[in-house]
């Protein structure tokens, strides 16, 4: 039987970045997934707090060489790759110097979000995209995990719905209550409209006077998984799941075993379609 291909697109994982539920969690995805069968790529940014020398990154020059466009300005997008300890699997990072160079995920040294966060989400999950129509290796089922991946649900399902590499893949949304998720102000709505993108289309992410990372995922994405124990499954951003497949949180001990079902679950479904 041919592997199921699973892509894990991840704002951060250890041992790249840590102190926080997803770089714990997402962790311990890969190699349990390849072992269970599973066919893997996994991206994430290479912020500056990556150490490029002692995970030997290196860049991979097939890849690279792209022009990611926000806003109506290039950026370069620089793909570098390092070997995932304890496991034959690969982390390509996207790199960029404006928006990951700096020593600094998302806020500044006194705590207070980057200003550029919106024109940072954008570039990844559009690099994110491109980088995998490179690759040229159809995801069945790609996860997105913290709220810099959110924009790619949407993305898949709009300005690249007619992309034959996604036409059968499966968009995960996982929630995480990782704090990022809100930004205000008219800036994400002008930097996350990609591709000819309007305003409307980014409707989804509004939240009264702000915005709503995690809501605009749950609405374009196919599946959500909750991935901490503090996201409550009732909250307003998840009402938009509707009758979409949901996988509740159990706890830490159950979480590769239950995240398996689930996606063999998704797998099954498809095929029955």
């Amino acid at each position: 039987m041919e592997k199921k291909r699973l892509l894990i697109v991840t704002q951060e994982m250890e041992p790249y970045t840590d102190g926080n539920d997803i770089s714990r969690l997402v962790a311990q995805l890969p190699k349990f997934l390849q072992d269970n069968g599973y066919e893997l790529r996994i991206l994430m940014p290479r912020y500056g707090v990556v150490n490029e020398r002692r995970h030997r990154l290196h860049e991979v020059v097939r890849l690279s060489g792209m022009n990611i466009i926000v806003d109506d300005d290039d950026y370069p997008l620089i793909i570098k790759v390092a070997s995932l300890p304890g496991s034959r699997l690969q982390v390509y990072f996207l790199d960029n110097e404006d928006f990951f160079k700096r020593k600094f995920v998302f806020n500044d040294a006194d705590g207070k979000p980057f200003e550029d966060n919106p024109d940072r989400a954008a570039f990844f999950c559009k690099g994110a995209i491109e980088t995998v129509k490179k690759f040229g290796w159809p995801p069945d089922i790609i996860l997105c995990h913290g709220w810099l991946t959110s924009l790619l649900p949407l993305y898949l399902k709009t300005a690249y719905k007619t992309e034959p590499l996604f036409a059968n893949s499966t968009v995960v949304y996982n929630v995480y209550q990782d704090g990022h998720g809100e930004l205000g102000g008219d800036r994400f709505f002008k930097k996350a409209a990609i591709n000819n993108l309007s305003e409307a289309d980014l409707e989804a992410y509004r939240n009264g006077d702000g915005i709503s990372m995690e809501k605009g995922a749950c609405t374009f994405a196919d599946a959500i998984a909750i991935g901490s124990e503090s996201v409550d499954a009732n909250v307003d951003y998840l009402s938009v799941a509707q009758d979409k497949p949901v996988l509740p949180w159990a706890g830490e001990e159950s979480f590769l075993e239950d995240s398996l079902e689930f996606y063999r679950q998704l797998n099954e479904a498809e095929v029955s379609q």
